[in-house]
């Protein structure tokens, strides 16, 4: 369970949800033609930024998360609520919205 401190805000999600802040897409160059901000693709990848406790069962027994602050993720495209805080974009989505874990090889 990691707790996000962002400027001013503190913010611990809750469950088995994650705070994830999207990897910015590099400007995309077709033919030497700079394609707009509102043209391009929403970002599939992220940073955990924090993460709730784990999923709580019917029987009362909290599972632990598979992803921990740090982890670059993959998502799906339309995952998660987008959220603004202090200037800065982030998701907050279900753990079970995390496709998998980048790593480096």
């Amino acid at each position: 369970m990691a707790e996000a401190t962002l400027t001013k805000t503190k913010i611990q999600p809750l469950g088995d949800r994650v705070l994830v802040k999207p990897v910015e897409a590099k400007e995309t160059k077709r033919g030497g033609i700079i394609i707009p901000d509102t043209a391009k693709e929403k970002p599939q990848e992220g940073k955990i930024v924090a993460t709730g406790k784990g999923k709580t069962t019917d029987e009362g027994k909290v599972l632990p998360m598979d992803v921990k602050v740090g982890d670059r993720i993959l998502y799906g495209k339309y995952s998660g609520n987008e959220l603004k805080i202090d200037d800065e974009d982030y998701l907050i989505m279900h753990q079970d919205d995390v496709l998998g874990i980048l790593s480096e090889k």
